[in-house]
């Protein structure tokens, strides 16, 4: 068997090894829309905190109102709803694409290793907002995410690993500097995601 044989054996073992252990379907579309959709967010959550009361500044209290705190959470959703939607069809859409079967053992496990982290911080926030401290909602959000991206890295494209540390790095910040939370949670879950999105799809989407 000649050399270039060889490798490229080798080369289709570890690419059947890998299909095997990690779910190499993720799409970067649905990164930059993720993206998308926090910048949205972020610009609607501006203007029912700050507009018209006052500029984009460091804030030292927090918005007691349940109106705008509901407005704040239906934006909160609908950004959520929206992400998930348009990540699980992407998704999919890409797993067809690569003759793969979306639902497998190996996606089942990344999801759950998404899924704890991410419903342990959904239910730590839910306590902050209850005992009416929201001035690290913003950081636990860009924490636990991170901590589930790291978690779920195991599992899928190393990559996700490096957006995770990113992620638990600003919310680090983000605890620090309260009063900036929106520019904070602005950077971690719209300008990463699309930054992010756009180097997995080049690279592994096109």
């Amino acid at each position: 068997m000649q050399e270039k044989d060889i490798y490229s054996e080798l080369s289709s073992i570890r690419n059947l090894m890998e299909r095997s252990s990690k779910f190499i379907s993720l799409s970067g579309l649905s990164g930059i829309m993720a993206g998308v959709y926090a910048l949205i967010g972020a610009f609607l959550g501006y203007k029912i905190v700050y507009v018209p009361h006052s500029a984009l500044e460091y804030r030292n209290h927090y918005v007691n109102d349940p109106k705008v705190l509901g407005q704040l959470f239906l934006v909160a959703f609908a950004v959520l709803i929206l992400s998930l939607a348009t990540g699980i069809w992407l998704t999919i859409r890409q797993a067809r694409k690569k003759g793969e079967n979306f639902w497998n053992p190996v996606s089942k496990r990344l999801l759950t290793s998404l899924a704890i982290p991410l419903f342990t911080g959904g239910l730590f926030i839910l306590i902050l907002i209850y005992r009416g401290d929201y001035s690290i909602i913003a950081s636990a959000c860009l924490l636990f995410y991170g901590l589930a991206l790291i978690s779920g890295s195991n599992y899928t494209f190393s990559d996700v690993k490096w957006l995770g540390f990113c992620e638990i790095a600003l919310g680090l910040l983000s605890a620090l500097f309260p009063g900036y939370g929106i520019i904070f949670w602005t950077i971690g879950f719209g300008i990463l995601h699309i930054i992010y999105g756009s180097m997995m799809h080049f690279k592994y989407n096109k």
